[in-house]
């Protein structure tokens, strides 16, 4: 268990970072990333292992990849910890959003949004800046094992507007309410589904996925809207918003859920694809295994089992 002194010292550390500029706190970043990539020799073993599987890259190159990776988990940590800067000028000016009406016009139909996104880019300033745009942004997460840092992530996503919602009972009655209101509900939904995800392909390897995003979509009619944040290379970061996705209803719930829940993962896989640096390849996505899971309650590639 975590003691109370790191949170107090995590917000010391961001006193002081948001008092530098902008491009000072990405040079610091940088470095912090560099650092990293020397230091996390599992996650970088981890990683190598996993982009060269799934991407068929040389050693060479998944290594210059993963590196790119290392830098920018390094900047994304500084700018979370500068996220109590951000205000609405300078999130316009770090950040431009691309398609923007695809939202809003998902929005206007009056159900909710559920919106689907991934550990690309900074995903923090994703929900940051659609919440400063006006946005009425709610999220699912999941809880960091270092509970300070959990407790700073949910203060500054509070501050930037944003509505949190931790996986379980309780709160995901109120995630759901979030809908029936005419939010908008994301969810990170690239991790490990564990024993009750929908087994897939997902980068040429099965995978269980996460099907909350599709559960919701049925349940409240809602449209699904993908959207991802990268990185420019100039510095700060562009957000792609998708065309809405919706959920086809044929009667065969565990079929229609398993269907959804791998077109979503087909949208996320296509952007990893294209940013491969941007995803964090360290993840344990492909923990659980076929055999592991409880079959009455899991799904595979479309087919009820």
């Amino acid at each position: 268990m975590f003691s109370n002194w790191q949170y107090h010292l995590l917000k010391l550390a961001s006193r002081i970072v948001c008092l530098l500029p902008y491009p000072a706190v990405l040079r610091l970043g940088s470095l912090l990333g560099r650092l990293y990539y020397r230091i996390a020799g599992r996650q970088r073993r981890r990683a190598l292992a996993q982009i060269q599987e799934c991407l068929k890259l040389s050693p060479p190159k998944a290594e210059r990849i993963i590196r790119r990776l290392f830098i920018n988990v390094g900047r994304m940590f500084m700018e979370v910890m500068y996220t109590p800067a951000l205000n609405r000028e300078t999130v316009k000016r770090y950040i431009t959003i691309e398609n923007r009406h695809y939202l809003a016009d998902a929005l206007a139909e009056g159900k909710g949004v559920v919106f689907l996104t991934a550990h690309i880019g900074n995903w923090e300033w994703l929900g940051a800046a659609l919440a400063m745009d006006g946005f009425p942004m709610t999220s699912v997460i999941k809880r960091q094992p270092n509970e300070q840092y959990t407790r700073i992530l949910n203060e500054y996503r509070r501050m930037v507007g944003i509505e949190i919602f931790a996986r379980g009972t309780t709160e995901l009655v109120g995630a759901a309410k979030a809908l029936k209101q005419g939010k908008v509900l994301g969810f990170l939904a690239d991790q490990d589904g564990g024993h009750d995800g929908v087994f897939a392909e997902f980068l040429g390897k099965m995978a269980s996925t996460p099907k909350g995003a599709a559960v919701f979509a049925k349940r409240f009619g809602a449209p699904v809207v993908p959207a991802f944040i990268v990185r420019r290379p100039e510095g700060g970061h562009r957000i792609i918003i998708h065309a809405p996705l919706y959920y086809q209803d044929t009667g065969n719930e565990q079929a229609d859920v398993a269907e959804f829940t791998i077109r979503l993962n087909r949208v996320i896989e296509e952007t990893i694809r294209q940013y491969p640096d941007q995803w964090l390849w360290f993840q344990k996505r492909w923990n659980t295994k076929v055999e592991n899971l409880r079959r009455p309650t899991s799904f595979m590639a479309g087919e009820a089992v």
